[in-house]
């Protein structure tokens, strides 16, 4: 899984993220200043929307793309610090979720 977080996006990325989504948003996106990007697995990313919108206040979404290796990216809308605070408990659940799967 591979994570990013763009602090201050500019309005260029901030398009692109936008035209890429596959529908309008749920809950309007607003008062962000922060982007985080995680790209996974089907059944990783659908965990990671349902910690990430638990763990803080942020608006996640899904964004559309073609990977041929079937990968697919959510974009993590927030304040900084709630973005980085949702992509740290992602990674945090996920390793846990690896763990009790070994046991």
């Amino acid at each position: 899984m591979d994570y990013r977080i763009i602090k201050s996006p500019s309005q260029g990325t901030v398009d692109i993220l936008f035209r890429r989504k596959g529908s309008a948003p749920s809950i309007a996106i607003k008062n962000y200043d922060a982007v985080g990007l995680v790209q996974g697995r089907m059944i990783d990313m659908v965990f990671a929307v349902d910690i990430a919108e638990k763990a803080a206040g942020v608006v996640v979404e899904d964004i559309k793309g073609h990977c041929p290796q079937h990968l697919i990216m959510i974009a993590i809308f927030g304040d900084t610090a709630s973005v980085e605070a949702a992509i740290q408990e992602i990674q945090y659940k996920l390793q846990e979720a690896k763990i009790g799967e070994m046991r």
